[in-house]
């Protein structure tokens, strides 16, 4: 029986359905008939529901005008005529996410919500702002870049750049992965628009005028360029009386086209030098990265773009991989570079391997061996089990069930967006099986992978090898350079011009300071939050011989199977302690028994989704200065290879082997890179990290091994490793650990679907259910800790992350939850607008932590530091004196029942279901903790205000450039160089 014609509006034309039956969803596929617009709704069972519109937005410069018009656009529309209505929507809202991201081709407008009326707000909202934007000269001031004096009212004060986005590119492009990939972009695509960076490069930025931004807005917002997106429970038919109502009904067809075209192809390879800024006191020797990068064909072609994914995974996948593993175990470098693998982002394909960490004279060696590593594998092949495993991995991506890093409907789209981008077919993106069964078909040629490898790279001349090497006067020359560019602006502005300057500084501050009217926006209210979060309850059992504690908790997974050994973590030396985070990052990456490590990743690959051990120590919820201790082991696989999972996770915790030295050497190597790499993009968090050190003995451990600290060290540790000496006696630490652990007290966790888990648990008894355990294990914690922090941080970046911390109180204290609302109005009421707004920071806010007791203060590519600092006091005093509104109060409790209540996926919520659990968090408490958050009223904010957070009493920590220590030091904070 054919199934029924889903119901379109009368604006829209049906064009197609096709069912994925792997992913348990439909496609709809509809055009607007009066603008051409392209409708795809992802017809599923599932109450988060998810819109996203996207424009091709293709820039011919890197002034980053798509990259300022997605903020720009979000500061005012036609029927919401306020400042800043997407953040006010923030927090009148229930939202399980809300974003805008603009990448190189395509700029989009997501949101997800699990409530309707809050999702209909929002979809108002959104489309007013995207399609009726008012593009205010001040908001792309603000938001874009603009001059302005030190002191805004004094002209004869030094000239400077400010803006949002101005700051954000700054610390964006800090970052060494940041300027590989997009040097490399510039010289891959010489004649399109990924040749330029359409986040804005920092010295091209104050080239954009407002006129460009408004003729790029009015030539690129337009339904003919649109891709609407949609998934969820809502059917199509209500989401397109909705687009009509509200947006394309006053819009008719344009005529032009906006679209990318084919690379012009190189007739011979190319090869290219560049610089990046090193810190003067830093030793430039072996610090450079050499990538090599070819572009393979469509993106949107379905066959193209999945032969290049399988190619890929056999060459780079895991460390048997042959390209990977000559990459990891030469000499020629450190470790392999964060960009090795496939991008599928843009129009064409672009693979990429290199190696970080190279002596600059090794450059031409280094090519050499991934050249001659790909004629091996071009004359030779690969192992069958390896090409059948790389697929293996492929049918497993896309049968999981995501969701626990952003929506999963999100997740499909966004998988789907490329194609549809470029008019292709968006639909076989997304169901698979076919062509999954192609390639099966395909590999069973054992000439298959080696001409692919010779077609798709050695034979294709259109390849770029580009060696970024380090200078340590290139950040000089460059901070320099812009107050030369600043200065000659100075000396050319008339009177006029100055006063002009002036003015408008002084207009944007009264802008910025004004209350507007946000009754005009809609809203939710706590009456729409639910009383309780959703429950989901395990079967507790115990294995029928040793006892031991199994929970199995009943999810839709899709045919996965998750499973974890959860250890009560013995008390280890301090030097043990200390090596725990590599103990966790090895163990799954080495040897086990007799097989080498390069036999286990081989076994990983074809029989799991892969395997990993993480520690969790926690301060107790009614105490701070007592922890929970626990390792666990976890893995994943299809059904049908549950009980494979099951023997390699019993071998790896019996067998695991520490004797593989150079590989123990290879991997730290690589958490090196990995670890230096995070802090342009989690600076923030590092540098609450360092603040929170001094206020309980869990937050100090997290900054040691995880924080600013655990960078530090892993420097250090990585230069003793190159002694021999050292190397062993380390691998005998690890191997100690594992020796402990394997002995420990453990529990179990599974994760299935119901009607798997008889087997499922059938097998996991036969594994795990003989072992002769120690069944209980001496109490130990962690020494108190009580310190005053003072720390600026030294590395290299163009912008600042500022920190304070104030110790309060944990989750079962009532005074908890109204410092968590406290968190949300002060960014709300003030942060929000003084430091990004007027400061230009990219981003700053505040908020209880209550694992470690600690109230967090917080900015994120910040041009400041002192004044944010003292801004983060002016945001005390303004709770203490302000006359708080409800609706202030009532949005900030309904941001935190939003994140709270934020879906996970199906297996991501058992999981995190139990630790709570294992850690105290259990669902009555959390109950209780919800119910504070709705009784808080605003004379508890200023209580608790007044009771923690009084200015002498607070951490500090920044992090900052090499070049500002002068700047650091001032402020009384102990120098630290990372």
């Amino acid at each position: 029986m054919q199934e029924a014609t889903p119901k379109a509006h009368p604006a829209f034309q049906f064009i197609r359905s096709e069912a994925v039956p792997s992913l348990k969803l439909t496609v709809e596929e509809y055009e607007h008939i009066a603008t051409g617009a392209r409708h795809f709704h992802l017809s599923a069972d599932n109450s988060e529901n998810v819109f996203l519109v996207a424009l091709r937005t293709v820039p011919q410069d890197s002034t980053g005008v798509a990259h300022i018009l997605e903020h720009t656009a979000l500061c005012g529309s036609e029927r919401y005529p306020v400042r800043d209505p997407f953040f006010m929507m923030t927090r009148r809202s229930l939202n399980t996410f809300m974003n805008a991201f603009t990448s190189s081709d395509w700029t989009a407008y997501p949101f997800a919500s699990v409530n309707r009326k809050d999702f209909g707000n929002l979809l108002e909202v959104y489309l007013d702002a995207v399609f009726f934007s008012r593009l205010d000269p001040l908001d792309f001031a603000q938001e874009g870049h603009r001059l302005e004096f030190a002191e805004p009212s004094d002209a004869n004060s030094e000239l400077l750049f400010k803006g949002v986005v101005y700051n954000e590119m700054k610390g964006a492009m800090s970052s060494v992965t940041s300027m590989l990939w997009h040097t490399l972009s510039k010289y891959l695509h010489p004649a399109t628009t990924y040749h330029f960076n359409s986040g804005g490069e920092p010295d091209c930025i104050p080239n954009l005028t407002y006129e460009q931004l408004v003729h790029f807005y009015k030539t690129h917002y337009h339904p003919s360029n649109a891709i609407f997106m949609t998934y969820g429970d809502i059917p199509a038919v209500e989401h397109q009386t909705k687009f009509e109502e509200l947006a394309l009904s006053r819009f008719q067809r344009l005529d032009k086209q906006v679209s990318v075209p084919d690379e012009q192809r190189y007739y011979a390879p190319v090869r290219v030098e560049e610089r990046y800024p090193l810190a003067e006191d830093e030793n430039s020797g072996n610090k450079t990265h050499v990538v090599m990068a070819w572009l393979l064909g469509h993106s949107a072609n379905l066959e193209t773009a999945f032969t290049a994914n399988l190619v890929s995974s056999v060459l780079l996948d895991n460390s048997a991989c042959p390209l990977l593993q000559a990459l990891e175990t030469t000499e020629l470098g450190n470790a392999p570079s964060p960009l090795c693998g496939l991008d599928d982002s843009q129009k064409e394909l672009a693979f990429v391997c290199g190696l970080e960490g190279c002596a600059a004279k090794d450059v031409d060696a280094v090519e050499k061996l991934i050249l001659d590593t790909l004629e091996q594998i071009a004359q030779n092949g690969i192992p069958q089990e390896d090409v059948e495993a790389a697929l293996h991995q492929l049918e497993l991506h896309q049968r999981e069930i995501g969701g626990d890093s952003y929506p999963y409907g999100l997740q499909l789209i966004m998988n789907a967006l490329t194609a549809a981008t470029h008019r292709g077919d968006p639909v076989p993106m997304l169901n698979v099986d076919v062509a999954l069964n192609t390639l099966r078909a395909a590999i069973q040629d054992p000439e298959f992978i080696k001409q692919q490898v010779r077609k798709l790279l050695l034979d294709n001349p259109h390849r770029v090898r580009l060696s970024l090497v380090p200078d340590s006067a290139i950040a000089a020359r460059k901070e320099q350079a812009e107050k030369d560019r600043l200065a000659v602006i100075k000396a050319g502005l008339s009177d006029e011009e100055k006063k002009s300057i002036v003015e408008r500084a002084a207009a944007l501050l009264e802008r910025q300071g004004r209350q507007d009217d946000e009754s005009i926006l809609p809203k939710v209210t706590l009456q729409d939050v639910p009383a309780a979060e959703p429950d989901l309850q395990a079967d507790n059992q115990e294995l029928p011989r040793s006892k031991r504690p199994l929970s199995s908790y009943d999810v839709g997974s899709n045919g996965l199977v998750y499973q974890q050994v959860v250890v009560e973590m013995p008390q280890l030396s301090e030097r043990q302690l200390a090596a725990l985070p590599y103990y966790t990052s090895c163990v799954s990456e080495l040897g086990v028994g007799a097989r080498s490590y390069l036999e286990v990743q081989r076994w990983q690959a074809r029989v799991s989704g892969g395997m990993s051990a993480f520690s969790s120590i926690r301060s107790k919820v009614d105490d701070i200065h007592s922890t929970n201790q626990f390792l666990t082991f976890s893995g994943k696989a299809l059904v049908r290879n549950h009980e494979a999972l099951c023997e390699l996770m019993d071998a790896t915790l019996r067998d695991a082997r520490f004797d593989e030295h150079g590989r123990v050497r290879e991997l730290i190597a690589q958490m090196r890179a990995a670890r230096e790499q995070s802090v342009t993009g989690s600076g923030h968090g590092l540098a609450m990290g360092a603040a929170t050190a001094g206020l309980c003995a869990a937050a100090k451990l997290s900054f040691e091994q995880g924080g600013l600290e655990g960078i530090r060290r892993i420097k250090a540790l990585h230069d003793d490793l190159k002694d021999d000496g050292k190397l062993a006696e380390f691998c005998e630490t690890l191997a100690g650990i594992h020796q402990a652990i394997r002995q420990a007290p453990r529990r179990y966790l599974l994760v299935g679907e119901a009607e798997h888990q008889p087997r499922l648990q059938q097998n996991f008894s036969r594994w795990f259910d003989g072992d002769n355990l120690t069944s209980s294990r001496t109490p130990w914690d962690l020494a108190p800790v009580s310190e005053s922090i003072r720390q600026g941080w030294l590395t290299n970046s163009q912008v600042n992350f500022c920190a304070k911390a104030y110790a309060t109180v944990p989750m079962t204290h009532p005074d908890a939850a109204p410092l968590v609302v406290l968190g949300n109005v002060l960014r709300n009421g003030f942060l929000h607008r003084a430091i990004r707004e007027q400061g230009g920071a990219y981003g700053g806010g505040a908020g209880q932590d209550n694992n470690s007791a600690a109230f967090r203060f917080y900015s994120y590519r910040d041009p400041r530091m002192e004044e944010t600092l003292k801004d983060f006091d002016r945001a005390v005093d303004w709770v203490m004196t302000t006359d708080l509104s409800w609706q202030a109060v009532e949005e900030a409790i309904l941001g935190v029942i939003s994140g709270i209540d934020k879906p996970d996926s199906p297996a991501g919520r058992a999981k995190r279901m139990y630790h709570g659990d294992l850690h105290g968090r259990t669902l009555e408490l959390r109950q209780e903790f919800r119910a504070r958050l709705l009784a808080t009223r605003q004379e508890d904010l200023r209580r608790v205000a007044a009771a923690y957070l009084a200015p002498e009493k607070a951490n500090i920590a920044v992090i900052s450039d090499h070049s500002r220590q002068d700047t650091v030091a001032a402020l009384g904070l102990q120098i630290r160089k990372l």
